[in-house]
């Protein structure tokens, strides 16, 4: 599968996840979704990233998570939509969660070993 490839279907399985979290009572709204090569630098310079970023390639995102108004920051708050994101996987692609690593809002496709 191609970059560009899996930049589509990462666009497909987020909408998804966003159909099921709103399905759930959740109300979702964007945060990061692409870095540039400098500003992944700049905060692995400060131990919150990495460099390279899954969002400089369009397959991260970090969702901002809202339950009865109220906004859910927390990494726990993200895990019933991260573990079923991560069950979205399959031969083509890895979806992995950042729950995994302390950055519950993160969700993205493996590529190229980063996650």
């Amino acid at each position: 599968m191609t970059l560009r490839q899996k930049q589509s279907e990462f666009v497909i399985l987020i909408a998804s996840l966003i159909k099921y979290a709103y399905n759930l009572g959740y109300e979702i709204t964007f945060g990061e979704t692409l870095r540039s090569e400098e500003e992944a630098k700049r905060l692995k310079g400060l131990g919150k990233g990495i460099y390279p970023s899954l969002h400089m390639y369009k397959l991260a995102i970090d969702l901002n998570l809202f339950k009865d108004g109220k906004y859910l920051s927390s990494t726990e708050s993200h895990r019933v939509l991260g573990e079923w994101w991560e069950k979205l996987s399959n031969s083509e692609y890895n979806c992995c969660w950042g729950g995994r690593f302390k950055d519950g809002n993160h969700y993205s496709i493996e590529h190229n070993g980063l996650k």
